[in-house]
């Protein structure tokens, strides 16, 4: 099996979250996640219905950065 092949079938398997979900998560309105998704600063996928899913790991990684962001202190 050549590496693109095992690369799309981890694509295919990963957890896809709702809108709801990643709100959830960033603690914001799920319409401020379509928002983040309509300007770019988030990635989605469209289901065959029209609904946006996110990447869970695309999700997580944007929640760590921003969480270590906000954590870092100021310096003056």
């Amino acid at each position: 099996m050549t590496a693109a092949v095992q690369h799309n079938r981890q694509q295919v398997s990963e957890r896809l979250l709702t809108p709801g979900e990643v709100a959830t998560l960033f603690r914001v309105d799920p319409k401020t996640v379509t928002r983040w998704a309509t300007a770019g600063r988030i990635g989605s996928i469209r289901t065959p219905g029209g609904h946006r899913r996110f990447r869970e790991s695309e999700v997580k990684t944007l929640l760590a950065e921003l969480t270590t962001e906000a954590s870092e202190p100021v310096r003056g």
